[in-house]
């Protein structure tokens, strides 16, 4: 009997990991109270006693506990309802329901309810410790099983975030080794990413917009890479036909990024639609106005600064004040005007560095073998 004693303790212990033992008993007669109460101390319970089911809400406010035991015929709140109650507010609670009718269907609804267990009066001692112990090991796997989920739901997270950061690193790469083809716009991509976002803090945007026009302004020439490397490279104006081959790009990278951007949506705005004209007479959808996505408008403002006072090998940069101007003056026709606006004031406010135009961005890069 010690032994087997032992072994219950063991097993109590164990399924209650450390917390307290104490229970709620529910019953309108004070007589099965006390019956509850002689058997649960023995076991080493500490006891809450309460009459009726909105005196055990009562009771579970003020202190949860990890057990219930509650009688399921009461006036005002029966036990169905407690424990629906108990499930919805403290769903870590054992609930074992307690009844002088013996139905199975009752008892079935009881445990499809949620409660861990059902106990028929009259009952032995033995009887009534052998479903307290049973409701609280399945209480335990209940809880064990919740916080592995939580455990296994936090590692897949976090390896999605690992992947994420991965495949947004193989693509600025892929945007880096764009711009070594083309050493008289190295870094473009970085600082049209500045200036937009820039632009995009400027008009209070936030949120998952912000974090897709950052990547989708860093790749918006993604598309280049289908470019000729001699139209590219050109030491001089483009013709017609090879401005026309260098403005497929944004369809290009567009078509590139769709299976690998489908839940970007405004990052494949950016690389699709930064070439298109406030006025509607844009590439390559000639998407006119408002029409046009926001990302994709700033964007538009951002890559235009930036070519303009970046150096070429047949000119140099143009100075600021002569690149904002030109900005102000094409409001309307190529640029939305808040668009500008807003970049003209983080300029003013210095929240983005102000490049320096006697500097011709020319750089040889030299691949040490």
């Amino acid at each position: 009997m010690p032994r087997h004693s032992d072994a219950r303790s063991a097993r109590l212990l164990n399924a209650l990991a450390g917390e307290a033992r104490r229970c709620l008993i529910v019953d309108d007669e004070p007589a099965m109270r006390a019956v509850l109460r002689r058997l649960m101390i023995a076991d080493g319970f500490e006891c809450i006693e309460v009459s009726s089911g909105v005196e055990a809400l009562a009771a579970l406010e003020t202190q949860p506990v990890p057990l219930v035991l509650s009688d399921y015929h009461m006036p005002v709140l029966d036990g169905a309802e407690l424990l629906r109650t108990v499930q919805s507010r403290w769903p870590g609670t054992a609930v074992v329901i307690i009844t002088a009718i013996s139905d199975v269907n009752l008892a079935v609804r009881c445990l499809d309810a949620g409660a861990l267990d059902y106990l028929t009066k009259p009952f032995s001692t033995e009887e009534l410790r052998a479903r307290v112990l049973q409701a609280l090991e399945k209480r335990r796997l209940l809880i064990d099983n919740a916080a592995y989920r939580t455990r296994l739901e936090e590692r897949v997270a976090q390896q999605s975030r690992q992947y994420e950061e991965l495949f947004l690193a193989s693509l600025q790469s892929l945007a880096d080794a764009l711009e070594v083809k083309d050493s008289y716009t190295w870094g473009h991509s970085t600082r049209v990413s500045q200036y937009a976002m820039a632009i995009a803090r400027e008009l209070q945007l936030d949120g998952t917009l912000l974090d897709q026009l950052e990547l989708g302004s860093r790749l918006h020439d993604i598309g280049k890479i289908g470019v000729r490397e001699s139209v590219l490279n050109k030491e001089g104006p483009l013709t017609d036909a090879e401005y026309a081959h260098v403005m497929e790009h944004p369809v290009i990278g567009w078509r590139l990024l769709a299976p690998l951007l489908r839940d970007m949506p405004v990052a494949l705005a950016v690389v699709r639609s930064h070439h298109e004209r406030f006025d509607g007479h844009g590439t390559p959808d000639r998407l006119a106005g408002l029409d046009i996505p926001l990302a994709a408008r700033i964007t538009a403002v951002a890559d235009s600064f930036d070519a303009m006072t970046s150096g070429r090998p047949y000119r140099s940069g143009m100075p600021v004040e002569d690149a904002l101007a030109e900005l102000r003056r094409c409001c309307g026709t190529q640029f939305d005007s808040q668009c500008v606006q807003a970049f003209e004031a983080a300029l003013a406010k210095q929240t983005v560095a102000r490049p320096d135009w006697r500097v011709q961005r020319a750089h040889s890069l030299q691949i040490v073998a």
